[in-house]
């Protein structure tokens, strides 16, 4: 039972830095909405099995990505409240993370919608 209840406390840990992430990073929201219109959109052109199973993987990529980046980005602050170019440096390459994802989440819906688009 106690194991249960340590399962279920995890899971509202995650939930809350989700949240957390949600309310203060603009970046989080606007894959959020982004995230919402394409769910919304694949299920307009129905998309098929396949093509739902590499959205959702895509969008998870973007949205777990985002979401390292924020944790990235706060731990840095608590380490090196004072500017360090290094620091920099660990907030820059974890951005770049998010825009490889990013740019790849693009290309992925470009090709999965594109011949939905033009028919």
């Amino acid at each position: 039972m106690i194991q249960i209840k340590r399962c279920l406390n995890s899971f509202g840990y995650a939930v809350n830095g989700i949240r957390q992430c949600f309310k203060s990073e603009n970046n989080f929201r606007v894959h959020t909405i982004a995230t919402v219109s394409v769910i919304l959109l694949g299920a307009w052109v129905k998309l098929s099995r396949w093509e739902w199973c590499v959205l959702l993987i895509t969008i998870s990529m973007v949205l777990a990505c985002e979401l390292f980046n924020t944790a990235l980005e706060k731990l840095t602050d608590l380490v090196s409240p004072n500017f360090d170019p290094r620091a920099g440096a660990v907030k820059d390459v974890a951005a770049g993370a998010v825009l490889v994802a990013s740019i790849a989440a693009a290309i992925i819906g470009s090709i999965i919608f594109l011949p939905y688009m033009c028919l």
